[in-house]
């Protein structure tokens, strides 16, 4: 019996590997299956898109048009969903806002295409395939690429409508969705990024990246990565005017996920209150995160005030100690942020001119404490109506 049972075991050790080479293969197979579905969904929703921009914006079809054919779908494929009469206008919206982008040989203007009586399933590949050789191709057609092409499908249909809603250009546009599709973005993280523009804040933070990190592709990134105003829509501040910095940390920790995708993705969480053990004597910082494209730890240290000078020599000190003591020999230079409710630009310059270590000085808020104008950010049910 004993040999029988030894047996057992060994034939189940033997197929440990096995069941995971499956299981693996099970994960990347739906992986490839939900983006070939995704990208599917796009190439139909634009093409329907079209075929209903061609017919209502050259008044080939009356009023209510949109209205009967939702209906009529509606009875024809029971429990269909996605063809509503206002998600219709919605890839309209989609196609005459990327149309000049993947055929602009047809024109910029919508009116100039004609009529079509019938709907051919649009490649958003084939402009590669023509390898963009049109005279009348926009800018930015041509600087596509497959990555390009392979981002902009991984995006969903809905996380594309928000984007489309908030900004003003393809520029914007393509910041978003590759944001989304490289850091796996969901869509409440989408929205803050949105909320909080990010666009134009990334790269303002001031800092000494340009004088403090050697490696090129390292502070391309950090100048790239950290925005000069963080809005953490997860914060309550009872009173704007007596912070707590042990509970902001205590509120960054309870939602680590959410401040690290305000922050822009790619971060691990190291820890809180991390220990520094130097000569003896321990240090510790208020919150230690890892970077994975810039391939650096990242030491963020919160105020509850405006910036002080002396606040920098203190980070300059704690990067010194993590450079020596956590650092790996084949990771980058450790960067720190000072996370503080104000600062003075020109002090901050001052400051952080002769200093040896790579650091930023940004600021942070509560959603409360926005402009009413990013308050108001997403557009109204009247204002998305008439942007449709």
């Amino acid at each position: 019996m004993r040999k029988i049972f030894a047996m057992e075991q060994s034939i189940r050790q033997n197929y440990i590997a096995e069941v995971q080479q499956i299981r693996e293969a099970i994960s990347v197979s739906r992986y490839r299956a939900a983006k070939l579905a995704n990208a599917e969904m796009l190439r139909l929703y634009y093409s329907v898109g079209k075929f209903i921009s061609l017919n209502t914006r050259n008044a080939q079809w009356g009023t209510g048009a949109l209205k009967s054919i939702s209906n009529q779908l509606q009875q024809e494929l029971p429990g269909l969903k996605g063809f509503s009469e206002g998600n219709m206008r919605k890839m309209r919206l989609f196609y005459e806002v990327w149309q000049p982008v993947f055929e602009p040989q047809a024109g910029h203007t919508i009116g100039v295409i004609p009529v079509t009586d019938h709907i051919e399933l649009f490649d958003f590949r084939s402009p590669l395939a023509n390898e963009l050789e049109n005279e009348k191709c926009s800018p930015v057609a041509n600087e596509l690429d497959a990555t390009d092409i392979e981002q902009f499908l991984r995006v969903g249909f809905t996380m594309h409508i928000d984007i489309i809603a908030q900004t003003e250009n393809d520029a914007e546009r393509w910041f978003y969705i590759k944001k989304v599709a490289r850091d796996f973005i969901g869509k409440r993280q989408l929205h803050q990024m949105l909320t909080s523009d990010l666009y134009h804040q990334h790269g303002s933070m001031p800092s000494n990246f340009e004088l403090t990190l050697p490696d090129e592709k390292q502070r391309q990134v950090a100048m790239q990565t950290f925005k000069e105003d963080n809005v953490l829509d997860f914060l309550k501040i009872p009173n704007p005017d007596l912070i707590d910095e042990l509970d902001v940390e205590e509120q960054i920790v309870k939602n680590v996920k959410n401040f690290m995708m305000s922050l822009g993705g790619e971060f691990a969480f190291m820890g809180e209150q991390y220990r520094l053990i130097v000569n003896g004597r321990e240090r510790k910082l208020d919150l230690l995160f890892y970077h994975r494209r810039m391939r650096c730890l990242v030491a963020i240290e919160l105020k509850g005030g405006e910036f002080m000078p002396e606040y920098a020599g203190k980070l300059n000190y704690y990067l010194s100690a993590l450079d020596s003591l956590v650092k790996l020999p084949d990771e980058n230079p450790s960067i720190g942020i000072l996370l503080c409710r104000d600062k003075d630009n020109t002090e901050v310059e001052f400051t952080l001119r002769d200093m040896s270590k790579p650091m930023g000085v940004a600021t942070y808020r509560s959603s409360e404490e926005l402009p009413e104008h990013y308050r108001n950010a997403l557009p109204s049910a009247e204002d998305l109506k008439r942007l449709l």
